[in-house]
This record gives structure tokens, sequence and C-alpha cells, in this order.
């Protein structure tokens, strides 16, 4: 890809991902574009349908959350604190409206990668004694969904009391 391309192609997906998260996965392809500093022609030749654009997005949303659970294992002491800081990151209100929005659009290797990881996470930390062992990765995964992909449906504050649940006894 020539480099002028890849500048459009990341500044759409900028884009997209600003008006996706304020206004949901059927926000204005033109808007898109005006907000990329694009032509709608641009957009439409580098994205040719909004399924095309909203796949693009969801995989880079989700290397984004690996390279946040990436981030979380070199900055925490061990495997329990990296899963709490991976989900406090993950949960974030700006993070929550794009993962609300793309909650129906899979990404299915990059996901898979990540729930991979984060299950390697989860297995090293019981191994250590520090979580639970009748909690999983699946636990997780529903653990975000509820609170990014819906939130407003648990109240934010019980966040740190079903992280605190993990922990062993």
């Amino acid at each position: 890809m020539r480099a002028d391309a890849r500048r459009n192609r990341d500044r759409i997906l900028e884009a997209a991902r600003d008006a996706v998260a304020e206004r949901g996965a059927d926000a204005p392809m033109e808007l898109i574009a005006r907000r990329a500093g694009v032509g709608v022609g641009t957009l439409y030749r580098r994205f040719p349908d909004r399924g095309l654009l909203l796949a693009a997005l969801a995989e880079q949303y989700v290397h984004e959350l690996t390279d946040a659970l990436d981030q979380a294992v070199a900055d925490e002491p061990d495997a329990l604190a990296a899963i709490r800081a991976f989900i406090v990151h993950s949960v974030e209100k700006s993070r929550g409206a794009i993962a609300a929005a793309l909650a129906d659009t899979s990404a299915p290797e990059a996901r898979q990668a990540l729930i991979r990881r984060l299950d390697d996470l989860v297995r090293r930390a019981q191994a250590d004694g520090a979580m639970r062992s009748d909690v999983g990765t699946g636990d997780l995964m529903e653990l975000l969904n509820v609170f990014a992909c819906h939130p407003g449906v648990v109240p934010e504050r019980f966040l740190p009391l079903l992280l605190d649940g993990l922990a062993a006894t």
C-alpha cells in the first residue's frame, strides 16, 4: 500500500471510530469521509460498503485490546493484577461506546488470539493461587461484554466489587 493510501486508511478508521462511538454503527459514511478529510469516493474505494469498514474497525479494536493486555502484563506485578488492569482499561467509557457499536461485528482471528492470550493469563493467575479456580476466560469475556458493550446495565461502581471477587480466598 502506498504511503498516502495508508495515511488515508488510517484517517478513515480514526474518523470511523469516533463517528461510530458517537452515533453507532449506522454513522453516515459522508460524516466519516468529512472527518477523515477525504472524499466520499476515496472512502468507498477503500471500503466499498459499511460492513467492510466496520470489520476493519473491529479488527483494529481487537488488536488494540491485545496491545492493552500485553501492556498490562508488562506493567503489573502478577497475572491477577494484569487481568484487573486490562479489564478496567477495556471498559473505560471511550472504549465502551465503540465496543457496543461493534458488538455484532466480528474479527474472528484477532478475537481468538486475544482470548487465547487472556486464557493463558487466567491459567497463570490460577496456578499462582491468586485467582479463583471456578472463574474462566469466558466469565471475563462476559464481564467485558456487560461493562463495555452494555454500559449502564450494571452500575459502574460494581466493577471493582466484581474484580475483587476474582481473587482466591
